[in-house]
């Protein structure tokens, strides 16, 4: 069958979904159970307020080691004029005479926590006492004396832990729907529990779907795709509070997901099925609901993730249906899909409020498009400088991982706004601290492969580095925009033959300036190995049989092939590819190594990252550029002191192609 897809907003979704829950008695918490109180309850949720049995402590107890008395028999002790106090037995078992000789001013030794005696209402610490001798002059153990001197008196209840000092018997000590935290757990026990009453865990199906999914551990081929959304979800649905159960793979057969679909409902309170959710003829998620059960939607209008379909199917045996969730196969859409349609619903199933996230404004780093009609989630990295905080956005493909991993919040363009201008305000939903904000540094600019150590480097001295490839000349514009704290450069003068010092003048005027020399390395043509093409010079790039591909405008490589281009008489028009632009030196290895190009201008590590060969050309110096005196000064301290450290340029030693003589010299100040 054909399922089209009607886009309908996310809020709409939602109240369709629990409109149908409701029907089903399924808009409530699931089930609670009773569990042992340990270890193994942190993290549950409680399904009913947790009164105390006991008052904690449930006895006046003493709170240092000390020595218990009546406070007013201290009355009158100065340093002075000390007063001297009987010790005599401790707790209920004591001479009456001594307590009711008015001449005698009793006192008894207490270790910490022990009862307070019933005539006792004070704790005097054991340091604050001096110990007597006896008739005969022998020392005797502190604890122990016949007799003590005081030189101060105490109040009533002093260093006294009186009863229900922390928990009173009958009160609440946690309500119903609260996550329990390992402090909880101390003080449920406290109050006189053994076990708690806690929600269901919900248990969610995961089918993943799809003829071309392999699992994994096997070793892709060509049309095969490693099969991990599940994971992702998996460990979502853990973080929500549920209980995931992965299946094995499906092929896209409309029969056999049925017949999962069914299996599935006889014990999960949630499917997931992943995948087949698209418009087309392999609509395969609505089509398997809507023949065991209704659609409610197929459509959401958010990106990424839009083609959702949520559906309700039969439970074998039993009144209640069961939620079906098709979840689109991109691994982003995924992950938003279950973050904004299943969290609440397991958190709604659990008894709790949904999860909240903080909210913070921020300033775009680059322009941003946005469909009209959906609300858009845009992955964004997010730090300070100077003062301002900035949301730099990530690649925007739905089926790009990293840029969840890289994540620091989601900015949302609600629906309506067709995008962003640079610098204009956006809110963002953060994902990491705000302290990890602070400690960001945005290096923006050239790729080369040795930030990547760099960034390793500086998280032993508290600094997170987002790298932005974005190319030379666009990461000195940022830099002096103020969208960057350092910008990587490796632009070549053709006049003077010198790199980046000219361009620091002209791309930022108006800051004073450092630069710092990263490395030195090769750059050379990349290809195949073997060199089937037997591509040796750089006028090879204008033979028709050459395929190329070229680093986009403004990169410094892309500087540095239109130098020697023009040296060697070339013009780009004879270049083939010239226009099919990467943004990294591992791109254009990838796209070498995958056969869209048989040659690219890269560096010898890329080229052996992806086992190519390398024909060396070009020996370049890459700087990064560092504002000097202003407020984000000390944030990059630590970038020096990597770039002087061993490890670091014993690390990029280990890499083909690069030279750390010049490492961490500072080169001009502007």
């Amino acid at each position: 069958m054909t399922v089209y897809l009607h886009d309908i907003p996310l809020e709409t979704a939602q109240e369709r979904l629990q409109s149908a829950l409701e029907a089903g008695g399924l808009w409530q918490r699931i089930g609670e159970e009773t569990i042992p109180l340990d270890e193994h309850a942190l993290g549950r949720v409680t399904a009913a307020p947790v009164w105390a049995l006991l008052s904690s402590p449930h006895y006046h107890a003493a709170a240092m080691d000390g020595f218990a008395v009546r406070a007013a028999d201290t009355a009158g002790a100065q340093p002075t004029a000390p007063l001297t106090l009987a010790v005599i037995g401790g707790g209920a078992n004591r001479a009456s005479t001594a307590l009711h000789d008015v001449a005698l001013r009793p006192c008894t030794y207490v270790d910490t926590g022990d009862p307070l005696p019933d005539w006792a209402d004070a704790i005097i610490p054991v340091e604050l006492t001096e110990p007597t001798l006896e008739a005969g002059g022998n020392a005797v153990e502190i604890r122990r004396p016949p007799q003590i001197r005081i030189r101060a008196s105490v109040a009533p209840w002093s260093h006294v832990r009186p009863l229900g000092e922390d928990i009173v018997a009958t009160q609440m000590v946690l309500p119903a729907g609260h996550t329990l935290r390992p402090a909880d757990l101390g003080a449920i026990a406290a109050a006189g529990h053994t076990h708690i009453s806690v929600a269901r865990r919900p248990r969610v199906a995961i089918l993943p779907t799809g003829t071309e999914l392999i699992p994994v551990g096997v070793k892709p081929s060509r049309g095969k795709i490693i099969e991990y959304n599940s994971i992702v979800m998996a460990a979502q649905i853990a973080a929500f509070g549920g209980e995931a159960r992965r299946s094995p793979i499906i092929a896209d057969d409309l029969d056999q997901i049925c017949r999962g679909l069914t299996a599935a409902a006889a014990e999960h309170d949630l499917i997931l099925l992943n995948a087949g959710s698209s418009a087309g003829e392999e609509d395969f998620a609505a089509a398997a609901i809507e023949k065991l059960g209704t659609v409610l939607l197929h459509g959401i209008a958010v990106r990424p993730g839009h083609p959702v379909v949520i559906g309700m199917i039969r439970r074998p045996g039993q009144e209640k249906p069961v939620p079906v969730i098709g979840v689109p196969g991109f691994p982003v859409s995924a992950a938003l899909t279950l973050d904004l349609i299943v969290e609440p619903l397991v958190s709604k199933w659990l008894g709790r409020r949904e999860k909240a996230f903080d909210v913070v404004e921020a300033a775009i780093t680059r322009k941003l498009v946005s469909p009209p009609g959906d609300d858009d989630f845009v992955r964004v990295s997010l730090g300070m400088v100077n003062g301002r905080l900035l949301a730099a956005p990530l690649p925007r493909g739905a089926g790009v991982i990293s840029s969840l991993v890289q994540a620091d919040g989601l900015a949302l363009l609600p629906r309506g706004v067709q995008g962003l201008e640079e610098g204009e305000r956006v809110s963002v939903r953060l994902l990491r601290t705000a302290s990890e904000m602070r400690n960001t540094i945005f290096c923006v600019g050239s790729h080369d492969m040795t930030l990547d150590l760099l960034s390793e480097e500086l998280i032993e001295r508290d600094r997170r580095m987002v790298i932005v490839n974005v190319g030379s000349q666009a990461g000195l514009i940022a830099l002096a925009r103020g969208y960057a704290h350092l910008a990587g450069s490796h632009l070549l003068d053709p006049e003077s033959g010198e790199y980046n010092i000219s361009f620091l003048r002209q791309y930022v005027p108006r800051k004073r300036l450092r630069l710092v020399a990263l490395v030195e390395r090769q750059q050379g043509l990349l290809v195949m190995p073997g060199n089937p093409k037997g591509i040796r010079q750089l006028e090879d790039l204008a033979r028709g049989d050459v395929r190329f591909v070229n680093r986009q405008r403004g990169a410094g490589t892309r500087v540095l092939l239109d130098y020697h281009l023009d040296r060697v008489g070339i013009l780009p028009a004879n270049v083939r590819g010239y226009n099919e632009e990467q943004y990294t030196h591992l791109n254009i290895a990838a796209a070498v190594a995958s056969g869209r190009a048989d040659t690219g201008l890269g560096i010898a590590a890329a080229a052996s990252a992806l086992g190519l060969d390398f024909v060396p050309l070009f020996r370049e110096r890459y700087d990064l550029v560092m504002p000097v005196g202003d407020e984000d000064e000390p944030l990059l301290v630590p970038i020096l002191e990597v770039l002087n450290a061993g490890s670091f340029r014993a690390a990029v030693g280990k890499w083909p192609g690069y030279d750390t003589s010049v490492t961490g010299s500072v080169l001009v100040e502007t």
